[in-house]
């Protein structure tokens, strides 16, 4: 009795420290919009790697969760989820209905439309990024003033694989 009490001791203790050691690095969350259709679906379960940029750098095409300035009904800030378009001291056009960094047209195969709504030329600064929804037209990103570039400080991880739904289940690209 005394052995089988020692050995479930054991299996939870391992357990407990199993969780924290995931909940410590990864960071679930679940999509509560479409800016991000058709690469992300509302209520797709994802998740989010809280440590990668503290070793290493934002890329471009990365798909973020940040810290924003809205608030939420109780007054909490909001998480939202983009993806990376330009990164510090890149140069950022949008013109006709297209994308450009630093002089170069974007390939964006996961874009929901084929336009991007606005007329932009921006450089960005150390420690901004800018970002930008796949659902362009249904997408509150760094095009407009009230989120405007965001602070890599503020990013919280990098949304890397979808639980759910499972027929979707898998790393993100």
């Amino acid at each position: 009795m005394k052995k089988e009490i020692l050995e479930w001791t054991k299996t939870i203790v391992i357990s407990v420290v199993i969780a924290l050691l995931i909940t410590t690095f990864v960071k679930p969350t679940i999509v509560k919009n479409h800016s991000m259709t058709h690469t992300l679906e509302e209520n797709d379960f994802l998740m989010i790697n809280r440590i990668l940029y503290r070793r290493g750098e934002p890329r471009e095409r990365d798909i973020i969760v940040f810290q924003s300035p809205l608030l939420t009904a109780s007054g909490e800030e909001k998480l939202l989820i983009k993806r990376i378009i330009a990164l510090p001291g890149d140069e950022l056009t949008i013109r006709n209905g297209q994308v450009f960094v630093n002089g170069v047209i974007q390939e964006e195969d996961y874009i929901r439309d084929d336009y991007t709504i606005g007329d932009l030329q921006i450089i960005v600064p150390d420690g901004k990024l800018f970002v930008m929804g796949d659902n362009r037209s249904n997408s509150l990103d760094s095009r407009d003033s009230v989120l405007g570039l965001i602070e890599e400080d503020d990013i919280v991880g990098k949304a890397f694989f979808r639980l759910y739904p499972f027929n979707r289940f898998g790393f993100l690209k």
